[in-house]
């Protein structure tokens, strides 16, 4: 019988009693609790149709999709279904340095909506903690069903949103959010580049990023345009780790007008680094043009 959301695949049932696994072509595995005598595992094998399925399996999987983009946890007897949706759950915080200098941070937010939540009783409350020691932001259910959340540096968090009814019931559920971070940086017109501080130690004392990404260019702006009339700039590139030992290095020559780049990846983040250009030889000024990625695996 065909699926008619599945435009590429098959799943193959095979038996067991009391477990049905979900595996993709993603490599991930979801476990799913079934009483049955006939299902144990679905495969995707490639193509578009299904050789073999279950009517329990094919509602579960109408179901997963139909709560793409939400979380619920349900309790029956006259409980709370909590049903929370929302847009992302993960975003980048940018930082922008001129000259050395942080000039603004555009911060992640991230709005959950528990509008869909259900009570036999009346809900008084709907609320995010972080978990981290600071106070729930709480709303009043009878007046707001929207929770925005500020992310202001880079980790993967996670959080217990909840709800409370009239009978003083609560229902929670977990939701882990992936922040990471990019920073941007100039410099105009230098002899003397600043080193460029790279943080990747959590604030929230959580999991530590996947890599450091480094994408670092040095130009050498031509002193009268179309005229060659500089000269060429001999520099090196240094990534420092905290104590101070260089943990990669490139030099480079950039003649007048032109620049030279440097792409690197570094996965030692349980340091703080720093990022610097050294001018080793030339009269010129150089510009400095560099953006730095921390970045985490995805959820």
């Amino acid at each position: 019988m065909l699926l008619p959301w599945v435009s590429r695949g098959v799943f193959i049932l095979k038996g067991t009693d009391d477990e049905l696994s979900l595996s993709m072509c993603y490599g991930g595995v979801i476990p799913l609790l079934l009483t049955t005598h006939q299902i144990a595992y679905i495969q995707f094998f490639g193509e578009g149709f299904v050789r073999q399925f279950h009517p329990t399996l094919l509602a579960l999987l109408f179901l997963s999709g139909a709560l793409a983009g939400c979380l619920s946890d349900s309790k029956d007897e006259g409980g709370i279904t909590l049903i929370v949706e929302y847009e992302q759950t993960n975003g980048t915080v940018v930082q922008s340095f001129i000259d050395g200098e942080l000039v603004s941070t555009t911060n992640v937010s991230i709005n959950f909506d528990f509008s869909k939540t259900l009570s036999e009783h009346e809900l008084i409350t709907f609320g995010i903690d972080l978990l981290d020691g600071s106070t729930p932001t709480l709303v009043g259910a009878d007046s707001e069903t929207d929770i925005t959340i500020e992310f202001e540096s880079h980790g993967i968090y996670e959080l217990s949103a909840f709800a409370i009814d009239g009978q003083n019931q609560k229902e929670n559920m977990s939701i882990l959010i992936r922040i990471e971070m990019r920073m941007d940086w100039v410099e105009y017109s230098t002899f003397e580049p600043k080193p460029m501080v790279i943080d990747p130690i959590p604030t929230n004392g959580g999991e530590y990023p996947t890599s450091i990404i480094i994408d670092s260019t040095v130009e050498n702006p031509e002193l009268i345009e179309n005229i060659s009339s500089g000269r060429e700039v001999a520099f090196t590139w240094n990534l420092i780790d905290g104590t101070e030992d260089t943990c990669q290095s490139r030099n480079g020559i950039v003649h007048d007008g032109e620049f030279v780049n440097w792409e690197t990846i570094h996965f030692n983040t349980f340091e703080v680094h720093e990022l610097t250009i050294s001018y080793d030889d030339g009269q010129d000024y150089i510009n400095v043009n560099q953006t730095v990625f921390i970045t985490y695996s995805e959820l």
